[in-house]
């Protein structure tokens, strides 16, 4: 730093500044400290800044070993976030959320010396085993399981965006939405369970049994082809995207027309659904938000700030799979 203000003709104060974003810094000098950063090749000592600061910029994220679209954007979304906010990100996935793997992805993480731990929980069982867990440094959940829970947590509004599917295939003129529901061991799967049951109810429309699947085309093409076979329903509303792909292929194979014969509604807004045979009306989670405010949470946390709860509203993205059956499908 000494080397980087001499050259630049500044202060060791004045590059130190620099470095941390002072807003009192004049543009003309800040432009000559960073020529000077590049010039020397300068890199802050990132342990030497930590132990006088006590914190080493870096969060650890806890993460279910899936590929599945909600936890794996969720991740990708809080990393880029992280990154925007100045710290980095050190990653672990489980297989399995038990007591014990918990507390060894923690100590892993405290050995780093991490200023604060972030856990994805989509299922069941999750938030209790993080919630057994007591750290010296702040734990934000990203879940929707939250009951009990004196943890900040952040979640996007599940029960919210179950409605806003149902309500809208209502108001396109169906009598009423059968439910492919998602794995009920998971959190985001009951809440949209939970909107799409409120909403049938608030219309006074009937409410039939909710079809339990998988998260996968294959399970939402399985009960795609017995709708078919047991009779089709006015309207489906589908836990995810997958599922709703599977339900249009099964559609497809038996010549039943969508949205004409049926309409479909999916969850997430996955890319490639508005290319989807016909394009799906779905209902979009903001992760990019979501990242947004877990890191923040972690900021709020680290400041002493109580545990509060944040949570983002979905945003219902429509297209043609959902049209009135006598209205034009483009």
């Amino acid at each position: 730093m000494n080397d980087v203000a001499a050259l630049a003709g500044v202060s060791h104060q004045t590059v130190s500044r620099v470095l941390n974003d002072h807003p009192s810094v004049r543009p003309a000098t800040r432009e000559r400290v960073l020529d000077a950063i590049a010039t020397l090749g300068y890199r802050p000592n990132l342990a030497a800044r930590a132990l006088v600061t006590r914190r080493t910029g870096t969060l650890g994220v806890i993460t279910p070993a899936t590929a599945l679209f909600g936890p794996t954007s969720t991740l990708v979304a809080f990393e880029q976030a992280a990154r925007d906010a100045g710290f980095y990100v050190s990653v672990a996935t489980l297989r399995e959320f038990s007591g014990g793997e918990v507390v060894a992805a923690v100590e892993h993480f405290l050995a780093q010396g991490v200023d604060g731990v972030v856990v994805v929980a989509p299922r069941s069982g999750t938030v209790d085993a993080v919630s057994g867990v007591r750290l010296p440094v702040p734990v934000v959940l990203v879940s929707s399981g939250r009951e009990g829970v004196d943890l900040p947590t952040v979640a996007v509004d599940q029960v919210t965006g179950g409605r806003l599917a149902t309500e809208h295939l209502l108001a396109s003129g169906r009598r009423t939405v059968v439910h492919v529901a998602g794995p009920q061991e998971w959190y985001d799967a009951r809440d949209r369970l939970q909107g799409w049951h409120e909403a049938l109810e608030a219309a006074g429309a009937p409410v039939p049994a909710d079809r339990p699947g998988g998260w996968s085309a294959a399970d939402g093409f399985a009960v795609g082809g017995r709708l078919v076979e047991e009779g089709l329903p006015d309207a489906v509303f589908a836990a995810n995207d997958q599922l709703a792909l599977g339900l249009l292929a099964a559609f497809a194979r038996a010549g039943v027309r969508v949205p004409q014969d049926v309409a479909v509604v999916g969850f997430d807004d996955e890319p490639g659904t508005a290319f989807y045979a016909p394009a799906l009306t779905t209902v979009r989670q903001g992760f990019d938000e979501l990242g947004r405010r877990a890191v923040q949470a972690v900021v709020d946390a680290l400041a002493g700030a109580t545990a509060e709860h944040r949570s983002i509203a979905p945003e219902l993205v429509v297209r043609a799979s959902s049209a009135p059956p006598d209205g034009p499908v483009g």
